[in-house]
């Protein structure tokens, strides 16, 4: 019930990522729920049960919205579940809340949560670089066997070069930054 020191720089971070509207969703009552919302500047909702949790998160991606919900309790777990990305915040979370969450911290820390974005973030460059390689060797590939240019024997020699490329490419997301 009392704002954690680390919250207002993790918020503005992940603002920073390009993700504009926050909201508070609480279950408590209504001046605990303002009391934490309004030092952070954003909008709640409080003496929330989990059904307007859920429904909530689905009226946003009715609206074309993709939706993160952080959470930590028994009451958070049905909408981390419906939420796009549920992320549970581990060490004080209840068992249900890390179950069906998509992402479980290890630690209460709301500077995880920048972080989770940021290795996303990364993670799709990187696959998303990969399906463009490999459908650029692969396109190569066909066509020069196609034509007669590349022997058969060579080209089903030539398939595995994209799992190399592929391999070294993702391994660049073992290295922290």
């Amino acid at each position: 019930d009392t704002l954690r020191p680390e919250v207002p720089e993790a918020l503005e971070e992940v603002r920073r990522f390009g993700i504009l509207h926050i909201e508070l969703l609480s279950g408590d009552a209504e001046r605990t729920a303002a009391a934490l919302a309004a030092p952070l500047g954003i909008p709640y909702r409080a003496q929330l049960m989990p059904d307007d949790k859920i429904a909530i998160v689905r009226a946003y991606q009715a609206q074309g919205h993709r939706v993160i919900m952080i959470g930590d309790g028994v009451n958070d777990a049905p909408a981390l579940a419906q939420a796009d990305v549920g992320i549970a915040m581990g060490a004080a979370g209840s068992d249900i809340a890390l179950q069906a969450a998509h992402v479980a911290l290890l630690r209460d820390d709301w500077r995880l949560v920048p972080e989770v974005l940021r290795i996303a973030r990364r993670t799709m460059s990187v696959v998303r670089l990969n399906i463009a390689f490999t459908a650029v060797y692969n396109t190569v590939g066909l066509t020069l066997a196609a034509l007669g240019i590349l022997p058969p024997v060579l080209a089903a020699a030539a398939q595995s070069i994209p799992d190399l490329g592929i391999l070294a490419n993702s391994s660049r997301l073992l290295r922290q930054r």
